[in-house]
């Protein structure tokens, strides 16, 4: 398994189409996964790769002088549990505390509402993400927004 930082714009969207397009799961709403895809050329990227194939990625944005999000992680489900979501997380964190960030967060949907999405809500929290905040209606009522914080300092 080799993880690169990922600078073409367009390779960027192609390895965030394929992965998100092979997990509906959790990226089956088209409006959101193109959104992911489109924002992508703009954002840091890691992308783990086997034997060339691309199995995974993670993206980072700025949202404050401060402050990184991590915009979207993705690693085809084939591949889960695996260390490969961890080890994209540690070279986005690793680039974060390089460009001089304090902060980390994330967003995903509150524990208790989808299966899936409580074992995303494990592993954020295995990673050292703190529970910052729930917003109910942020996306719809159906899915409210857990954010979780790490402090890089």
């Amino acid at each position: 398994m080799t993880i690169k930082e990922v600078t073409d714009p367009v390779e960027k969207q192609s390895v965030v189409r394929l992965v998100l397009e092979a997990l509906p799961d959790w990226f089956g709403i088209p409006e959101s996964r193109e959104a992911y895809i489109r924002e992508s050329k703009n954002q840091l990227l890691y992308a783990a790769y086997d034997e060339g194939r691309p199995v995974g990625f993670i993206c980072l944005k700025e949202t404050g002088k401060d402050t990184a999000e991590l915009s979207v992680l993705g690693v085809l489900k084939e591949y889960h549990r695996q260390g490969i979501g961890r080890d994209l997380f540690l070279k986005a964190k690793e680039a974060a505390v390089g460009k001089g960030y304090s902060f980390l967060q994330v967003k995903t949907v509150k524990m208790g509402v989808y299966e899936d999405y409580d074992n995303t809500n494990r592993f954020y929290l295995a990673l050292g993400f703190k529970e910052f905040e729930v917003f109910p209606l942020l996306w719809d009522e159906n899915n409210p927004c857990q954010i979780y914080v790490m402090s890089l300092m």
